[in-house]
């Protein structure tokens, strides 16, 4: 499978073109878009699967994601909260919180044993108190922010008062968590309130830092995983396991991470392989350059060409120098599609050599079958989308699994199969009505993967 996959790409790197504009659309592409959408599709609670690494790798990542701040500040202390947690939801929210926020603190309470769960909305005295407001309110305080956690507060009105009190923020002053606030937008998709729900709910609970050296964690500013994995439970578990406590340096909890991890992990006892070492951060520099919105687009290109000659000269083989050469890909495809091809294809290589089943590998298909379907190939379609649907599936990311199944259903139409490619695009809507959120937008995305195959 992974021989056909490879061959498949080197075949879209020879004849892909460039995805066809969106204007001007046949009247047969306008007559694909229905009248009303289906109901939203929903993912059903799951447990993520365990996360094969040995715990010696694993306690070097709990370290670094523990007692480091993203800026490389150290945490002196490893903070938690001490016996039961609380949640409480300002009155507001969207309608779809609720079943998403139940979902995770189900598997919180499963997957990680943490004693955790919801108090009534408005309740005053949660441990942590989750608000809603809109993308524009929120982020004319805390730009470029999709989300975020702070501690000490347990509103946004409290939030903004605490900014005048240096200090009153910072969480390397903290010793042991008692009251934490969560801003999420209220004017976004279904999945991308989820999303923010995981990452800061993770992180209101345990590590402060993203490393971009994880594969197989939300813990990690890439944004490919967007609920908590087996690796984040795992995390989360030792962090409130028995043997640690808030207040302990990094070198107390580096000395009970093993036995701990023995213990919880029994799997992961076996050897390491070589791991990475300290962030680079001309790398991470690098990186923050290309994919932020302050540089020109061939200021970001160089900067993404900075990021892959960097891990190249490196040496890395780590989910790394697939994102370099992934957002370099991302950052040519209207530029330069020839090159963005050949920067995707270099980036699925090292992410099928991590794991050929990954989501990075998904995105990197979806990436690519946008490109087959321009060049009208529909077997090449298919088998890419067929390769990602499971990974998409897993990591519960609708808004790829609806891409994905879009474009399935062009390729069907492509080849002739106009029954079995209207029930592929009907089942896409469900899902794309939760990872794009309104009517407009799921139409709108509809349209652009319709405008993809070439124009008869």
């Amino acid at each position: 499978m992974r021989k056909t996959t490879i061959s498949l790409l080197t075949t879209v790197l020879l004849s892909a073109c460039a995805p066809a504009a969106i204007t001007d659309l046949p009247e047969r592409r306008e007559a694909n878009l229905p009248r009303a959408l289906p109901p939203m599709a929903m993912f059903a609670t799951t447990q993520a699967q365990a996360t094969a690494r040995s715990n010696t790798e694993i306690a070097r990542d709990f370290l670094s994601l523990s007692f480091e701040m993203e800026s490389g500040r150290a945490i002196p202390v490893l903070s938690r909260f001490e016996g039961p947690v609380t949640v409480a939801v300002a009155p507001g929210a969207p309608q779809t919180l609720g079943r998403d926020l139940d979902q995770l603190l189900s598997r919180l309470r499963n997957e990680a044993g943490i004693d955790i769960r919801r108090v009534p909305t408005g309740a005053t005295n949660a441990a942590i108190t989750i608000e809603t407001l809109p993308r524009s309110r929120m982020q004319r305080a805390v730009p470029q922010a999709a989300c975020f956690v702070v501690p000490r507060v347990s509103s946004w009105a409290e939030f903004r008062q605490a900014r005048r009190s240096p200090g009153m923020l910072d969480w390397t002053t903290l010793e042991t968590r008692r009251q934490v606030a969560i801003f999420i937008p209220s004017d976004v998709s279904p999945q991308e309130v989820r999303d923010c729900l995981h990452e800061e709910i993770g992180q209101a609970l345990g590590p402060l830092n993203d490393l971009y050296r994880l594969s197989d964690s939300v813990f990690n500013d890439d944004n490919f995983n967007a609920v908590l994995t087996g690796f984040d439970m795992l995390i989360l578990r030792a962090y409130y396991d028995g043997a640690l406590a808030s207040g302990m340096t990094r070198d107390a909890v580096a000395a009970r991470l093993p036995a701990i991890l023995s213990r919880l992990n029994p799997s992961g006892n076996i050897a390491p392989t070589d791991g990475p070492g300290t962030p680079n951060r001309q790398w991470i520099s690098a990186i923050e350059d290309a994919l932020g919105a302050r540089l020109s687009a061939p200021a970001r290109i160089a900067a993404a060409e900075r990021a892959v000659q960097i891990a190249v000269g490196q040496g890395w083989s780590d989910v790394r120098i697939g994102f370099s050469h992934f957002a370099l890909g991302r950052l040519t495809l209207a530029r330069d599609p020839t090159r963005s091809v050949r920067a995707f294809v270099t980036a699925g290589t090292y992410f099928r050599r991590i794991d050929p089943g990954s989501i990075q590998v998904a995105h990197v298909n979806m990436q690519l079958a946008a490109f087959a379907l321009s060049a009208g190939d529909a077997d090449q379609v298919l088998a890419l989308v067929g390769d990602a649907m499971p990974a998409a599936t897993r990591a519960e990311n609708a808004s790829l699994l609806a891409t994905l199944l879009m474009m399935r259903a062009e390729a069907l139409e492509m080849q002739g199969r106009m029954s079995e490619a209207a029930a592929v695009r009907l089942d896409s809507l469900g899902w794309a009505r939760y990872g794009f959120g309104g009517e407009q937008a799921v139409r709108d995305r509809l349209t652009e993967v319709a405008a993809l195959p070439p124009q008869s």
